[in-house]
């Protein structure tokens, strides 16, 4: 997919770009396979704001996306290619022999008319899902579970995917686009492909009312707040932070601390950190 300037008639629109979505071919969901889906604007049950800058935004429905591909050995046809407002990569919406209807992640080279399949005795082909154990060494995939039956947890967002690097025993090994070497168990699912819409980190969002229609408000650095409502203000022009480094509006340590704790179970799963460390 490539990526679309604009003319210059306001000064926001010279430095905007957007996606020109010449792989979709769909313009309107399926609406069995659509959900409402609501706002909450970051509060909880009790209207406090637990997250912020969200709220406002474009309306949006909730695509269903078959995350976990079981239904094994039924040929499925690629009906169209689809825009999904929840997510970076673009969706196919795909029919099986049998008349069933579901969404998938849409890979680069899945176009429409296109055969996919689930399941052990699937081919090694753009689209399909299969167990890591089918699957030969090299191979680049997406959507992988992490435990078996869970449906895809990994390489959901658009132009990643990880590589299957080794196998051995009751695990395979993947290079996750991290760099990550992780371990996942050998029967676990992924899908063959990298994923499509390549080009969606190049768009420019090019001016602050485009985020606000996705749904995110405005955000104001600490430093330019008064100390009694950020530990960063206060002070006579730009002042520096004043404390050993970076905190949040609570005082919690910012930017760079580490918060993964040190016995967590799937430690022994991963080989080498991102940071090309290795786990002890």
């Amino acid at each position: 997919m490539g990526i679309k300037t604009y003319n210059p008639y306001t000064p926001s629109r010279r430095n905007m770009t957007g996606s020109d979505f010449s792989e979709i071919t769909k313009k309107t969901p399926e609406r069995s396979l659509i959900v409402s889906k609501k706002k909450h604007a970051g509060r909880n049950n009790q209207g406090k704001i637990t997250v912020r800058h969200h709220g406002g935004g474009n309306r949006q429905k909730y695509r269903v996306i078959d995350f976990k591909r079981k239904k094994d050995d039924v040929p499925a046809k690629v009906i169209g290619i689809e825009y999904d407002p929840n997510r970076t990569a673009n969706i196919a919406l795909i029919c099986y022999a049998d008349g069933e209807k579901s969404y998938i992640l849409a890979p680069e080279g899945l176009k429409d008319g296109m055969s996919v399949m689930n399941g052990a005795n699937a081919e090694i082909r753009v689209g399909n899902c299969l167990p890591l154990e089918q699957i030969p060494v090299g191979t680049q995939i997406h959507n992988i579970e992490l435990y078996p039956g869970k449906g895809g947890q990994m390489v959901r967002s658009a132009g990643n995917a990880a590589q299957l690097m080794a196998k051995e025993g009751k695990y395979a090994t993947l290079r996750l686009p991290s760099g990550e070497m992780r371990m996942v168990p050998i029967n676990c699912r992924a899908s063959i492909g990298v994923i499509g819409n390549g080009d969606h980190n190049l768009v420019k969002i090019g001016k602050a009312g485009r985020k606000r229609h996705m749904g995110i408000r405005p955000t104001v650095r600490g430093s330019v707040m008064n100390p009694n409502d950020h530990p960063h203000g206060g002070g006579e022009g730009k002042a520096p932070i004043g404390r050993p480094g970076p905190c949040t509006p609570w005082g919690k340590p910012a930017l760079g601390l580490k918060t993964r704790k040190k016995k967590k179970a799937s430690n022994k799963l991963i080989v080498r950190r991102r940071d090309g460390r290795a786990i002890k």
